[in-house]
């Protein structure tokens, strides 16, 4: 199905990732020429600069916080519960995310692993926590070997001493970049997890309803 309105959600945030990703290589290239400048360094041309450890340190980053929040979001749902939160399961309630799928009949547009059955269903019913851990270990891979690399670039300028990727592993500089933004992703969480209790937003399929009382759980 096609269609400004049956995509337009995918469509926005999109369209605000490319314009935001454009704006982040930008202010990134100028102000990586700043620094540069500062070092009696040659300036670098924005092509140069998508190529450099700087722009895939800050981006990769980033990926790997958003990436570790979705994942754990998706897999400690399955398993805990917060009374009230449009974003818990009810406990004691078998909810149709629950069901399982080999004790169904299916639709002739099920997913086809379902109707396949076997490895196949058991790999497409993990798939979703799945997928977010391979982006998530992939975004925390291009975070070390970038930063690294920065790291490196940098010790050149000042006339410092190179690491390698797995050496640069154990300095407490990726840890803190990687930190602090996990502990904002999972403070993000609370958030919504908490808020979600006693706030409303009409119309979002993030909240409850309006009229809902507070102890309602789920959706």
């Amino acid at each position: 199905m096609g269609g400004w309105r049956n995509n337009g959600l995918s469509i926005t945030l999109a369209a605000m990732f490319a314009a935001i990703m454009a704006g982040q290589a930008i202010t990134g290239h100028l102000a990586h020429n700043q620094d540069l400048a500062e070092h009696g360094q040659p300036q670098t041309t924005l092509g140069e600069y998508l190529l450099s450890p700087h722009f895939y340190e800050a981006t990769f980053e980033n990926w790997e916080s958003e990436f570790l929040q979705m994942a754990v979001f998706v897999l400690v749902t399955t398993m805990l519960y917060q009374v009230g939160s449009s974003e818990s399961k009810r406990p004691g309630v078998i909810e149709p995310v629950d069901v399982d799928p080999r004790n169904v009949t299916l639709l002739p547009d099920a997913p086809w692993p379902v109707r396949r059955g076997g490895g196949w269903l058991r790999l497409y019913e993990h798939s979703l926590g799945l997928a977010f851990i391979i982006l998530f270990i992939a975004s925390i891979t291009g975070h070390a070997i970038s930063s690294a690399a920065e790291h490196n670039a940098d010790a050149r300028m000042h006339g410092g001493e190179t690491i390698a990727v797995l050496a640069y592993l154990a300095e407490p500089r990726f840890w803190f970049e990687s930190l602090q933004n996990w502990q904002s992703e999972f403070l993000a969480l609370l958030a919504m997890v908490v808020l979600s209790i006693f706030l409303r937003q009409r119309g979002s399929p993030e909240s409850k309803p309006v009229h809902a009382p507070h102890w309602e759980t789920g959706k």
